[in-house]
């Protein structure tokens, strides 16, 4: 899909002319996942050539900042800002003196809003340049926002982890045989959320890192051609994204503690389930001891030849067994 905007707002949304060109007053060209016919019409109007979907997504500088004779060909990975499916895809930005076009393969909010700052006038969109800084500092303040959202979910996931309680869980009650399952579903879930964080961090940090780089570029080489307000809101474009690569920084940080968090909690887990198991292997064996002493055959043993030697014997099975799960629980191990 192709849309159009001029120096006065929208000229045309996906439309041509007569002969199949574009309007060539037409100052942005936001090509949406365009079709093999789209980038060549666009092509033919403004002489500038459309880099397929490989070439936006190659990972080398190189590649990515690159000056050509009519002007600057730029891409980056770009998040979607859809949390249900999170990813990064390729963004590419074209700027010459005349057109600046944009090549996407996904929706974004950021350049629907740019679009009608510039339909309502709210926008100066005169130049190709002054259009990138708009759709740039729409995707900051995009990206901004995401990691406010960011910052809350994890404010709300740190609540979970350290107030994660498993004997006054729901359902966890004393003597329950699916409490332990129940903790250990919560726990997974824990450390499954933990690590969407992370994943997603990491795609923003890419995204602001591509930014950065672009806008750093774009100022050095559009350095003859800026208009008067153009440089300071470089400037200002520089100071967002390096504020928030820190603000993306102490998030990273707070997941990573987080995860430690998650399991060490997983650890306590695993040491409760090892201390039940040495509990009854260490109640086990005085009473194994006591049968053992019992079950030898010594000719003169006195307990034999008792009235209650039995009941003796099996009282003393059973208190040398209660006693140290006794001791047990009053040192608290129990």
């Amino acid at each position: 899909m192709i849309s159009l905007h001029g120096p006065q707002g929208a000229v045309d949304h996906g439309g041509s002319g007569s002969d199949g060109s574009l309007p060539a007053h037409a100052v942005w060209i936001d090509l949406n996942d365009p079709t093999a016919e789209e980038a060549a019409k666009v092509e033919r109007t403004t002489g500038i050539r459309i880099p397929s979907r490989e070439a936006l997504s190659e990972v080398e500088s190189s590649s990515r900042l690159r000056r050509n004779r009519d002007g600057l060909s730029l891409s980056t990975p770009m998040v979607t800002f859809d949390r249900s499916d999170f990813s990064l895809k390729p963004l590419g930005f074209l700027l010459t003196a005349d057109h600046f076009v944009t090549v996407r393969y996904h929706d974004m909010r950021a350049f629907a809003a740019v679009r009608k700052r510039v339909d309502d006038g709210d926008g100066d969109g005169s130049t190709s340049t002054r259009m990138f800084l708009l759709v740039v500092e729409e995707l900051v303040d995009n990206l901004a926002d995401l990691l406010e959202e960011m910052s809350g979910d994890l404010d709300s996931l740190s609540t979970r982890i350290f107030d994660f309680d498993a004997g006054a869980r729901p359902g966890a009650r004393k003597g329950d045989a699916t409490a332990p399952k129940r903790r250990d579903l919560a726990l997974r879930r824990l450390l499954r959320s933990v690590g969407r964080h992370g994943k997603s961090l990491a795609k923003v940090r890419a995204s602001l890192l591509g930014l950065g780089r672009i806008t750093a570029f774009a100022k050095s080489e559009c350095g003859q051609v800026l208009g008067e307000g153009d440089l300071p809101r470089f400037d200002t474009l520089g100071q967002d994204i390096a504020s928030l690569d820190e603000f993306e920084t102490r998030l990273s940080e707070t997941v990573q503690f987080l995860l430690d968090a998650t399991l060490g909690l997983i650890n306590i887990e695993q040491n409760n389930a090892f201390r039940v198991l040495t509990v009854v292997s260490v109640v086990g064996v005085p009473p194994t001891l006591v049968a053992s002493i019992y079950g030898m055959n010594f000719k003169h043993m006195p307990e034999l030849d008792w009235v209650y030697g039995y009941p003796y014997g099996l009282a003393l099975i059973v208190i040398s067994a209660i006693a140290p799960l006794l001791y047990f629980r009053k040192r608290g191990w129990l």
